[in-house]
């Protein structure tokens, strides 16, 4: 019956379709009768069969290219913020640049978009009640325990009373002080977090590190020396750049220098608690989330009874979100670069904010460019590059 069928087709069409179709129904019984023939006819039938696949794969493969291109690209940023993490024994270090780094774009975006006067409570409550919320999607997300193990609770208790204090008394200070005292009071925490860790966590403190930490702070003295000789000899008057701080002189200025130093040391222990408390947990965040299951309320209980809340716009209020996102990031850094290295070699990174804030603003014609501005960045960015040349202490490495 087949033959009758390839005969008919024969008919139908021509010669060469109906040798294919014959030698297709009888390759078995006649392989001498056109076996070589056949083989020799089809082989430009296959030939021309593969060039419409070859040009559908080659048009999805094109196709394909752009996504594949997006997943690696994806997969590297991906990497390299892993790397960053803990895929290096620099990894202290840079989490805490990448920190500083971030606080000076949150300065960057204050001075860029300007939105209305929202009093500063307020502000505090809003970063820790955000500060509160993403740590704890974070650490529910990543299955941690939200309160840490129970070894390390004590530490995290500690942690958030200390922290707590230092922020708030910095807040008293920032209010009483010109902003220029505040800010030289504020970035003595550093030393202090270096003596602290000496005194609470036994780390050995080498005369390279006291010389880093010693250069740094000279060189935010030279940039803010004449704005502190200017406001010595005035008796503390504010110039009009300074608008936020309050006019004080006599036992109230000393006062809130006092509170400043307060805030400093309390803050240089709060970083001592927070690398302890980040080791004995395994989890940097816990920190993160302790600190804000604290101040949070207790901003909100500050602004009820100190300050009257300010309905802020909707612009002002994206703003404010924003930047308390990025103060998360920063906090989380911050947390993950003292668990990793030594407390005096990231506090001495911690300098840089001040040298690019500077360096920004005399950028942009903000700030006037003077010499003692120029020394004093080149001795912090001086100080900071050799630590990072130095590198990570190995004893430090090795337990991380």
């Amino acid at each position: 019956m087949s033959k009758t069928m390839s005969s008919k087709s024969t008919e139908s069409s021509d010669g060469d379709q109906a040798t294919v179709e014959l030698i297709v129904c009888n390759s078995s019984p006649s392989a001498a009768d056109g076996g070589g023939t056949a083989s020799d006819e089809i082989a430009p039938l296959l030939a021309q069969s593969e060039k419409p696949k070859t040009n559908i794969f080659s048009v999805s493969y094109t196709r394909r290219k752009p996504r594949e291109h997006v997943i690696e690209t994806d997969t590297s940023l991906t990497n390299c913020m892993l790397w960053v993490w803990n895929g290096s024994r620099y990894s202290g270090l840079m989490c805490m640049a990448l920190s500083s780094t971030i606080y000076f774009f949150m300065q960057v975006i204050s001075d860029v978009f300007m939105v209305q006067s929202i009093p500063l409570f307020e502000t505090v409550f809003t970063r820790c009640t955000v500060t509160l919320i993403l740590s704890y999607l974070w650490l529910r997300r990543s299955g941690q325990p939200i309160f840490g193990s129970m070894h390390a609770r004590n530490l995290l208790v500690l942690r958030a009373l200390v922290g707590f204090l230092s922020l708030f008394s910095f807040v008293y200070s920032i209010q009483r002080l010109p902003l220029s005292q505040a800010t030289v009071l504020s970035f003595t925490a550093p030393i202090m977090a270096s003596i602290a860790a000496r005194i609470i966590l036994r780390e050995k403190l080498k005369i390279a590190e006291i010389g880093g930490l010693a250069l740094s702070f000279f060189g935010v003295l030279f940039i803010f020396r004449r704005i502190l000789t200017t406001q010595a000899v005035s008796g503390g008057l504010v110039k009009p750049g300074e608008a936020i701080s309050l006019n004080v002189r006599g036992s109230d200025h000393m006062l809130a220098v006092l509170v400043g130093l307060f805030s400093s040391i309390t803050g240089g222990i709060s970083y001592c608690l927070i690398k302890a408390g980040a080791n004995a947990s395994d989890q940097p965040l816990v920190t993160v989330f302790s600190f804000g299951i604290l101040a949070s309320p207790a901003a909100g209980i500050c602004l009820f009874f100190f300050e009257e809340f300010v309905l802020p716009s909707f612009y002002s209020f994206l703003l404010m979100l924003v930047l308390s996102i990025l103060a998360f990031f920063a906090e989380v850094l911050l947390a993950r670069g003292l668990q990793l290295e030594k407390t005096s070699k990231v506090a001495n990174v911690q300098y840089i904010e001040v040298a690019l804030t500077q360096l920004w603003g005399m950028g942009l014609s903000r700030i006037a460019p003077s010499f003692g501005r120029l020394v004093g960045c080149v001795l912090i960015l001086v100080s900071v590059f050799y630590t990072m040349y130095i590198g990570p202490e190995k004893e430090m490495n090795d337990v991380a």
